[in-house]
């Protein structure tokens, strides 16, 4: 059974930071390329960061130089660090995981971040 766990988000206020985790279970983790996505409310959803199983990594404008994706093969495990936090921010963030040689292709339940004075 495939499960991508998440963590991490919570209430912040602007100009803050937080760093989630996403740990995946039931898959090869160094197989797969990991992303995160966020949903804001009435928003559609949309990719914030992707890093390959190689290691290489995309964001979307809206997070460059704020943002930094990482992974850690050994602990099946994929972070994102969030710094300068702004309300445009909040949303649900879902983690990701597709196959490089499969059509797999599975989600996390999502963790809720708030950005709010």
């Amino acid at each position: 059974q495939v499960q991508l766990v998440e963590s991490g988000g919570g209430l912040v206020q602007p100009g803050g930071s937080l760093r989630l985790s996403c740990v995946a279970s039931g898959i090869i983790f160094r197989f797969f390329d990991m992303g995160w996505y966020r949903q804001a409310p009435g928003k559609q959803r949309e990719l914030v960061a992707q890093i390959t199983s190689g290691g290489s990594t995309t964001y979307a404008d809206s997070v460059k130089g704020r943002f930094t994706i990482s992974r850690d093969n050994a602990k099946n495990t994929v972070y994102l660090q969030m710094i300068s936090l702004n309300p445009e921010d909040t949303a649900v963030y879902y983690c990701n995981a597709q196959g490089i040689t499969t059509v797999a292709n599975y989600w996390g339940q999502g963790t809720r971040v708030t950005v709010s004075s």
